[in-house]
């Protein structure tokens, strides 16, 4: 397995805020590109009035971070590349504080700027279809830890946010907030992602009966009896990652919204998936710009 870049790395590849606008440049359009003015190919140089490159033949401009999340941003680029550094080098993610000191900009410039981040290792992770033997849960963040169970399902505590999810053993994680642990908020997210005929392990939680019904190979654990594993039947990775999930949040962010939850989501959704190709974290969204 290789490893990540390093700081090192980092600042070798992009020394300043004109190398990172050439990356973006050549990454969006090529070196060698067709003018959709004059109709001439040929290269187009960096221009010094604007983040642009012009047409040699007629001075047509090209704005490389246009439909990008640096559009219109007054932070500079390399920041920015920076900031998505920290975000695929760090296992328990980047608190907007941590950001705004390391870049030295506004809280409400790190703030927005970690949201951006966010929503866009969310969109390049996708949602892929899983198979194989799939484990299916659901945890509830944030809130008080006691009180009365959350509406009729039962379960949770008044006040916390329920997040399901739904993990393929060796593979991929999905996750999803959920209003309620009724079968109307957690069966469909697995009908539409989960192939019929998949083994799906859960604990025994109502909800979940139906999957047999609907030609799951549906394996069931008792955890009320303190049963975790029966055979290949077990949540035990689900569980993992939603240990993983909660430690980030007390111990780097301390407290997430459920307003942002899903953003958060998308963000360790990105980092699980490619766990065991941490090289490729930075470079894939580079590559996806």
């Amino acid at each position: 397995m290789a490893n990540a870049p390093t700081i090192q790395d980092f600042f070798k590849q992009f020394p300043d805020d004109d190398a990172c606008l050439d990356y973006l440049m050549q990454l969006r359009h090529g070196e060698v590109i067709e003018c959709s003015k004059c109709g001439k190919t040929g290269k187009f140089h960096r221009t010094k009035r604007h983040p642009a490159y012009e047409c040699a033949w007629c001075g047509f401009e090209i704005y490389p971070m246009v439909d990008t999340m640096f559009h219109r941003s007054h932070v500079p680029l390399q920041k920015w590349f920076y900031a998505l550094y920290l975000f695929t080098t760090t296992r328990h993610g980047v608190p907007a504080k941590e950001l705004q000191r390391q870049l030295g900009v506004s809280y409400p410039t790190a703030f927005r700027m970690s949201h951006k981040i966010r929503d866009y290792m969310g969109s390049v992770d996708g949602e892929p279809p899983l198979t194989g033997h799939v484990e299916v849960d659901e945890t509830y963040v944030g809130g008080v830890r006691r009180g009365k169970k959350q509406g009729f399902t039962g379960r949770g505590s008044k006040g916390k946010t329920i997040v399901m999810g739904i993990l393929e053993r060796e593979g991929q994680i999905y996750t999803k907030v959920v209003p309620n642990a009724s079968p109307l908020s957690l069966i469909p997210p697995i009908f539409k992602r989960v192939k019929a005929g998949t083994t799906i392990s859960t604990d025994e939680w109502a909800p979940y009966k139906i999957l047999t019904g609907l030609g799951y190979d549906h394996r069931t654990v008792q955890h009320g009896r303190k049963i975790w594993a029966i055979g290949e039947a077990h949540v035990n990775t689900l569980e993992a990652f939603w240990s993983m999930l909660k430690r980030s949040i007390r111990g780097t962010h301390i407290h997430i919204s459920p307003k942002y939850l899903p953003k958060y989501l998308g963000e360790f959704e990105y980092r699980y998936n490619l766990r065991k190709t941490p090289e490729l974290m930075f470079g894939r969204l580079l590559a996806n710009l």
